[in-house]
């Protein structure tokens, strides 16, 4: 994160204390309006885009004329900046699906329930749907109580559903698919049948002892995105806590740490970055274990309300090395005004 000073009466700023004639920013267009973004675009790009990175990938928002939409967009924003910043961050493709890349590009349609007809939030074809109803606590509340969930948020909607994303855009069809479908199970039986199936008669009994949550078990697609946005919980937490001067290295762990066993082997070789991964789990449980009591000791639910078993660490690795497999050298990172009394607070 930069710290910007205004540059000029135009309303564009720079790297404080840089030389002249250094990057010049201006604002995302949508810092004046409901999504208060707090990202800015070089000087150059906004000559094509009034919006950053991540407001672009919008195809469709609420409809504003409708005062309540507006607090909604915004949390909705909120989180979806900070799925975007880390998918950046991994060096992972992120162009928007109408002008960037209208074959594999990402959108967003960020939606509110018009009656009768329900917005269900979900991905098809690079378009990532999001009921923006969800961004009212109490709906969003009443709806995981319904299901019996233990974890139900924005940001957790918009990784999931990038999953979904990556999957069809990066693994489909490579290397990594074969793989997939002997750890997760295979994508090719019936989806519908297979999510008719969770609704009626629950997760499997066995879901525990295979998958990071119970809708996991609902088909090797939903197995798949489920881990893959645990996976971005783990690594945006812990690289919190690290940048905050925590860690878990020093933590009495509430059971006994993971060993090799539940490293995925993609071939016989063993990857030097195993030992990290394996670390930086270890070190996530560790934390963890002391968040959730930090919780109890509020009265609030527990931080991180799951129990990870060895098949689903497995996964997550899984994840972990196709990620890093995938990765491209990342780009300059989004740049936040964090500096400026007006400015809504940074989402990372």
């Amino acid at each position: 994160m930069l710290a910007l000073e205004a540059a000029h009466k135009d309303g564009t700023w720079h790297v404080a204390g840089a030389p002249e004639g250094g990057d010049v920013y201006r604002r995302c267009a949508n810092f004046d309006l409901a999504p208060q973004c707090n990202w800015l675009i070089t000087a150059t790009d906004s000559e094509h885009h009034a919006l950053c990175r991540c407001c672009r990938l919008n195809r469709m928002i609420p409809d504003q004329s409708i005062a309540a939409n507006g607090p909604l967009w915004q949390k909705v924003e909120r989180a979806k900046r900070r799925l975007v910043s880390s998918l950046i961050a991994f060096g992972l493709p992120v162009t928007s699906r109408m002008d960037e890349d209208t074959e594999r590009g990402m959108a967003f349609d960020l939606l509110a329930d018009v009656e009768p007809t329900p917005v269900t939030t979900g991905h098809f074809q690079g378009i990532i749907t999001v009921n923006v109803n969800e961004a009212d606590d109490a709906a969003r509340e009443a709806i995981r109580t319904a299901l019996h969930e233990p974890y139900r948020t924005l940001l957790g909607h918009v990784r999931h559903e990038s999953g979904h994303y990556y999957w069809h855009r990066l693994l489909e069809d490579s290397t990594w698919h074969e793989p997939f479908r002997t750890l997760f199970g295979d994508e090719r039986d019936d989806y519908a049948v297979a999510l008719q199936k969770y609704y009626a008669d629950g997760a499997a009994p066995d879901w525990a002892d295979k998958g990071v949550s119970a809708y996991a078990s609902a088909h090797p697609w939903e197995d798949w995105a489920e881990t893959w946005a645990h996976y971005l919980h783990m690594v945006d937490a812990l690289d919190t806590a690290m940048g905050s001067g925590m860690d878990g290295d020093h933590v009495d762990l509430l059971k006994d740490p993971f060993e090799k066993e539940v490293l995925y082997r993609f071939d016989d070789e063993e990857d030097e970055a195993d030992g990290e991964f394996l670390d930086f789990f270890n070190a996530w449980a560790g934390l963890t274990s002391v968040l959730n009591e930090f919780s109890l000791g509020m009265g609030l639910p527990d931080f991180y309300p799951f129990v990870l078993s060895n098949l689903a660490v497995t996964k997550l690795h899984f994840v972990h090395r196709f990620i890093k497999a995938c990765s491209v050298s990342p780009t300059v990172q989004p740049i936040e005004v964090t500096n400026h009394p007006y400015s809504p607070q940074a989402a990372r």
